[in-house]
């Protein structure tokens, strides 16, 4: 259990990452055994207004966004609603007659991208970046971002099927690439469900595991518990950030149109840690079931084959992890760059915020944050090098 004295190094930790401007201000939630065994609050949630951080605070998730999704396309595949094989093209049209950049030159996909690819980040596509698919991917978003504040904002399926007509940096199941396949996944759940993907989870995820605040944007009653986004402004402090980032609307304020599969939801540390916790606790919690053990057990298992893993490699502060189900996954906790637990799976975002589940140690921990372009900084490794070496097994 944590002792007081690591207590204090969280706290410190935290402390002095808000001091040298590495974040603005965090929260941190610790559970073992199911039971809550720490929480700390420290900084700001907005410093133009000095309003501080606080256990209710609402943080934008971004990727974050990505198991949600994962937990969503699982629920449909339990209730024999979809297949892991069948191809995307059946639900989306924009999927149909795929190409593939080939060094520059564009060939016809050797098989169908299938729901698995995009599962796993093996379809191959990408949230940009250079050669011809990046660059129609980029020109995607462009075109998002220019009506994304308008009547004529594109939607979850219209931006799927843009998506799908883009060339794909290689074949599906070829390999493994960061991208957008969590926005697409979102676009058949809504799809196969008729319903918005915003209400698939509200009905099937947020409503029965009691997340009364995780949703697509921030009404007007809750708008003052929203945490600003921060930038590093280069001259070592923040500047407030503004803009909107992968199609997704910067201060929450509407309904969007565009409901991001991997990366448009807001929630707080609480209401995630009961997904969390959901996860940890085999697919159920407080006597609501959301998925099976077996499922879950398939979520949260490396699905990545050798020539797949090679795309991971370059990411060199996953070393030691696989990645499946639109998470990282724990391989090999002797490589890993942190201290690592057996099994250990979860992701981050963006902006900083941060899960974990280690079942072999009954532990789980959160982490939330707003700072541009964080994703595992080197606070968030500090940290869980504390919580894992004093609460491990």
């Amino acid at each position: 259990m944590l002792n007081n004295v690591d207590a204090l190094n969280i706290k410190r930790a935290i402390r002095s990452a808000i001091e040298k401007n590495q974040i603005p201000g965090a929260n941190l939630l610790i559970f073992k055994e199911g039971k809550e065994i720490f929480y700390h609050e420290d900084g700001l949630a907005s410093r133009e207004e000095e309003l501080p951080i606080k256990r209710d605070t609402i943080f934008r998730l971004f990727s974050m966004t990505k198991p949600v999704t994962a937990v969503a396309a699982m629920i449909l595949v339990e209730r024999g609603e979809i297949d892991l094989y069948e191809p995307v093209g059946k639900y989306l049209e924009g999927f149909q007659d795929q190409v593939v950049d080939d060094n520059g030159t564009l060939v016809p996909v050797y098989r169908e991208m299938r729901i698995k690819d995009l599962l796993n980040m093996t379809s191959g596509l990408l949230y940009g970046g250079d050669g011809k698919a990046g660059k129609a991917t980029e020109e995607v978003f462009k075109e998002v971002n220019e009506k994304l504040l308008t009547e004529n904002a594109l939607s979850t399926v219209e931006i799927a099927n843009k998506l799908g007509k883009c060339p794909l940096a290689f074949h599906p199941g070829a390999f493994w690439a960061y991208g957008t396949s969590a926005d697409v996944l979102a676009a058949v759940i809504e799809v196969v469900s008729n319903i918005k993907y915003s209400e698939f989870l509200k009905k099937e995820i947020f409503e029965p595991l009691r997340m009364k605040d995780t949703a697509f944007y921030v009404p007007a009653e809750k708008k003052g518990r929203l945490a600003n986004t921060y930038g590093v402004d280069g001259k070592g402090g923040f500047s407030l950030y503004t803009g909107n980032h992968l199609g997704i609307i910067q201060n929450m304020e509407r309904e969007p149109s565009y409901e991001a599969g991997g990366a448009g939801l807001v929630s707080t540390i609480d209401d995630y840690a009961k997904f969390s916790l959901m996860l940890m606790n085999g697919g159920s919690l407080d006597g609501v079931s959301i998925l099976h053990p077996r499922t879950v057990t398939y979520m949260t298992t490396k699905t990545l084959n050798e020539e797949q893993y090679k795309g991971l490699v370059p990411w060199t502060e996953l070393e030691g992890h696989s990645y499946g189900s639109l998470m990282r996954v724990m391989a090999d906790a002797t490589k890993a760059g942190t201290i690592g637990s057996p099994l250990e799976y979860g992701w981050d975002g963006w902006l900083g915020c941060y899960f974990a589940n280690c079942p072999a140690d009954k532990l789980n921990f959160l982490f939330m944050t707003q700072r541009t372009d964080a994703g595992t900084m080197e606070i968030t490794r500090k940290l869980r090098n504390i919580i894992i070496s004093s609460c491990g097994e």
